[in-house]
């Protein structure tokens, strides 16, 4: 049935940095975002990011992924419980394995099970079908970006660059009449994001992650380190093109000598050099990069990005964003959009034969 009016739309996301589910309300049409309601976010505890990593490379059909289930879906259920009046949810799950060109990409979390817990219609399962029709499965939030740049009166190019775990990039023309028409987004992975910085401190020193970045600051890049970049497989693949969190895991055994100041200024410097690597792509250059996630939050690599991209870097805040809910209230806005029969990908942004409306329905 056609959706005739505007939905709050609460929207559920657990990113590859796996540290906990954002949840986020808004009031859209799936055409415009109308207004931005409440947030939360529910962290995961200590033992549960590591049963969260313990499965990471799991498909269906592996062992233990039960229990990863049962957690995943207990915490999202636990984050709707804190809004009320909520007309659907769009639940994104968690990722534990991506390879679309071979087996696919695999996100744990049941939506159907939790619409009957939460007595509320859920769409889930965002990738399988744009995967399916020749897709990359990723990313999925570019079309929520061109409702972004309207929203807040951009007039040319702009760049929307997600630092979570996997760095993705966003290239809109917010001109173009809508999201789907071939001249209106290029969107693809860049490289890694924070994932490398977190794993690397999370094995030296028991951390997270670099908090505002003060780590890399006191080290040197080593340039050895870094030389061969150019010619890594991924950079050297045109868009659209997405990566598994583990896929540049090797420069950890890079860095593996340096001591942690410089092993952190140089995985710093090696997520700076992917993102200037990403812009030769782009149609045409942009007047400006606005930047989510939590990347946006540490200096040195926002510095790093100041020097080597050819336009202002800034976070999303600065243009009244939310840059640790955007991905939340982009699967809200995919929602309503699955229930419209409106697109959520297409050839520019993932690489599908034909615009995409992917996800599955839940009825509470």
């Amino acid at each position: 049935m056609p959706v005739e009016r505007p939905l709050r739309a609460l929207g559920l996301m657990s990113g590859t940095s796996m540290d906990g589910v954002d949840a986020a309300v808004i009031e859209t049409d799936g055409v415009d975002i109308l207004d931005f309601g409440p947030s939360s976010f529910i962290p995961y505890e200590a033992d549960e990011r590591a049963i969260l990593r313990a499965g990471l490379g799991l498909w269906p059909g592996d062992g233990g992924l039960d229990g990863i289930e049962a957690l995943v879906r207990a915490r999202h259920a636990a984050a709707i419980r804190r809004f009320d009046g909520l007309d659907v949810a769009g639940f994104h799950g968690q990722t534990l394995a991506h390879d679309p060109a071979v087996r696919g990409t695999h996100q744990i979390g049941r939506g159907d099970l939790l619409a009957r817990e939460a007595g509320l219609r859920v769409v889930w399962d965002f990738r399988s079908a744009d995967v399916a029709s020749g897709g990359e499965g990723a990313p999925l939030v570019p079309y929520f970006h061109f409702a972004c740049a309207r929203r807040i009166g951009a007039a040319g190019p702009i760049a929307f660059l997600n630092l979570g775990g996997v760095g993705n990039v966003t290239w809109v023309d917010p001109a173009a009449a809508a999201p789907e028409a071939q001249s209106a987004l290029l969107a693809f992975d860049t490289g890694p994001g924070n994932a490398l910085i977190d794993d690397f401190l999370k094995l030296r020193l028991g951390l997270a992650y670099d908090a505002e970045g003060q780590i890399a600051a006191t080290g040197r890049v080593d340039a050895a380190v870094l030389s061969d970049l150019a010619t890594h497989p991924f950079l050297m693949r045109s868009p659209p093109k997405s990566l598994d969190r583990q896929d540049f895991h090797g420069f950890l055994e890079r860095v593996a000598h340096l001591s942690t100041e410089d092993g952190t200024a140089t995985l710093t410097a090696l997520t700076a050099a992917c993102v200037a690597e990403a812009a030769r792509h782009f149609p045409r250059p942009v007047d400006r990069w606005l930047v989510c996630g939590g990347g946006r939050l540490n200096r040195s690599l926002m510095a790093r990005l100041g020097q080597s991209t050819n336009a202002p870097v800034d976070a999303v805040e600065a243009v009244g964003l939310d840059g640790d809910m955007l991905e939340a209230q982009a699967f809200a806005f995919l929602a309503v959009r699955v229930l419209k029969g409106l697109p959520t990908s297409g050839p520019s942004t993932t690489g599908a034969r034909l615009p995409v409306c992917g996800g599955r329905i839940s009825r509470g």
